[in-house]
């Protein structure tokens, strides 16, 4: 008797440690939006060196659970739809640990915004998926409603920007001064106001941008958005008899998801336009995605107008300059023509840990091609159109009809490094007989096939808080458009080198947050296409003018 108890409390003595050692921990919890809305069928990754990759996804209320955890350290990823990935790492399970992990969404604008600069704690691999469509809506961060009322950011936020520098035919002859704005707040509980604009001056005449936005946020997760944007150019050509060109343009645009699989993004915009007379242009575009599985995308996009990319660099959302919005005007004989474009693209997209893939293959077709040039205007004959705030001017181009191809990888080396390597190869505008004059470079003007490579590092410096983006895009011939100029992706670049600044200043606690902000484009002036103006002067046909601009922004 007394040697079954001996066995078993040997047995009790050497089992237990070992059976306390393997129980199986969980991680459960709730992910929600920063309004405070459960999201429905939100992917959750636990990932971890102690067992295999686990996935679950949230019910109706938003919640997860994960057991059958070892012990160990994991990182918890969370992503869904029109919501930038949440990741946090370092988390320390022990045996039989039931661990209670609350995830908050939030959405892109807070990754672009001005504002005192926060630890990045998002995994930033998916903003390239999340911008592959070209005129997506914006989405509006609200405060995380689980942080103390004390720390939450105010309903009320305000940015406010200071530009100067020299534009135009690449020796900096030009020069512009812009102030752009912009403020967003809390509407009811589920809707945002905004409202921005920028207003640029170039000899004394102002060429403005204003723009209203409403969105609301529904409790599917799709957030229906309306904008409305008022245009006013005045070009310096005294043959124009002072005209100037006003456009007034009305938005709508909306996302559904179906299940964890389909997402579907469409909206148009109407524009109505009056310079030299009246034009009026219907802009549709759209996007399905195909998500194969939690790092495989596969998507078809739709549309008619060139995507805006400054969101990268977060300042500027609306340029004065209009070689970069909308409507794209150019003359021919003092006529008018308007710019209409037609881009189709399936892509594929994936991620394979800290490196993103995407392949994709597009069809443009541009009618009206407004091709961009730079050089003194005095007498443009009624083929060039100048625009007085960044010192170019638009020609009218022709037709292009092309089909391309593009591969993007891009590696993140850390939270303060990310690389990104693009290669393009499709149809541009070519002058295929140089020293030609303005009147006759439209029947010299054609389509050429060519390839365009792009390397971009971005990053922040840890200590300085210094962020940073150097680019760099080579084509291997004559071009007057870029190589697939659609492109939105994390690869997207302008043409030839670049390098864009951005530092936090120094201040007070009751002063606004102040940064300074360097923009400089294409520093070499290369791609300089001469053609003779009408005064018998050189004017040059580029892809994109040389540029030094730098200035101060502010956020409140």
């Amino acid at each position: 008797m007394l040697r079954k108890a001996f066995a078993w409390a040997v047995l009790a003595g050497v089992g237990i440690p070992l059976w306390a050692a393997e129980r199986p921990a969980s991680i459960s919890g709730y992910v929600r939006s920063t309004t405070g809305i459960p999201q429905m069928g939100a992917v959750v990754e636990i990932l971890g060196a102690a067992s295999r990759h686990l996935t679950v996804f949230t019910d109706g209320a938003g919640f997860y659970s994960a057991a059958g955890l070892l012990p160990g350290t994991y990182a918890v990823q969370v992503s869904a739809p029109s919501f930038l990935p949440a990741l946090r790492e370092k988390i320390s399970l022990n045996s039989g640990a039931a661990l209670s992990l609350n995830l908050t969404l939030k959405s892109l604008l807070e990754a672009v915004r001005l504002g005192p600069v926060r630890a990045n704690t998002d995994d930033d691999g998916w903003k390239w998926a999340l911008r592959s469509v070209a005129s997506r809506p914006v989405l509006r961060i609200f405060d995380d409603p689980s942080a103390p009322k004390e720390k939450q950011v105010r309903d009320i936020k305000t940015q406010l920007s200071f530009l100067a520098g020299s534009v135009g035919d690449g020796y900096g002859s030009g020069s512009d001064v812009n102030t752009g704005f912009a403020l967003e707040t809390s509407l009811f509980a589920n809707g945002t106001v905004g409202l921005s604009g920028n207003l640029g001056y170039g000899d004394g005449v102002p060429d403005g941008i204003l723009r209203t936005t409403y969105k609301r946020h529904l409790m599917n997760g799709s957030e229906p958005s309306m904008a409305l944007t008022v245009r006013r150019f005045a070009p310096s050509d005294p043959n124009l008899r002072n005209s100037a060109l006003q456009a007034l343009t009305f938005s709508a645009a909306d996302d559904i998801a179906i299940g964890d699989v389909l997402e579907l993004k469409f909206g148009s915009e109407l524009q109505a336009i009056q310079f030299l007379g009246h034009m009026n242009a219907i802009r549709p575009y759209g996007a399905a995605d195909l998500h194969l599985s939690p790092n495989t995308v596969l998507e078809y996009s739709f549309t008619t107008s060139l995507p805006r990319t400054r969101g990268e660099k977060g300042f500027d959302s609306s340029p004065a300059d209009r070689t970069e919005t909308d409507p794209r005007v150019s003359l021919t004989g003092f006529s008018p023509r308007l710019e209409s474009a037609h881009h189709q693209e399936l892509s594929l997209s994936r991620r394979l840990g800290g490196t993103s893939v995407q392949a994709a293959v597009f069809t443009d077709r541009i009618s009206n091609t407004a091709l961009t040039g730079v050089g003194l205007v005095n007498a443009a004959g009624g083929e060039l159109l100048p625009d007085i705030y960044s010192g170019t001017f638009s020609y009218a181009g022709g037709r292009l009809d092309t089909q391309g191809m593009r591969v993007v990888l891009e590696r993140k080396f850390s939270a303060d490094l990310t690389a990104t390597l693009d290669y393009a190869y499709g149809g541009v505008l070519d002058l295929t007989r140089p020293d030609v004059s303005v009147g006759d470079a439209h029947r010299w003007i054609s389509t050429q096939r060519r390839h365009a490579v792009a390397a971009k590092f971005s990053g922040a410096l840890p200590r300085t808080h210094t962020k940073w983006i150097a680019s760099y895009r080579w084509v291997n011939g004559p071009a007057l458009t870029p190589v697939d100029m659609f492109n939105a992706s994390p690869g997207q670049a302008d043409p030839y080198l670049n390098l864009f600044i951005r530092q936090p200043i120094p201040t007070l606690g009751f002063l606004p947050h102040m940064e300074a902000l360097i923009d400089l484009r294409n520093l070499l002036a290369q791609g300089y296409v001469p053609v003779v103006g009408q005064d018998g002067q050189t004017v040059y046909l580029v892809q994109s003018a040389r540029s030094v601009r730098g200035g101060v922004a502010f956020s409140f």
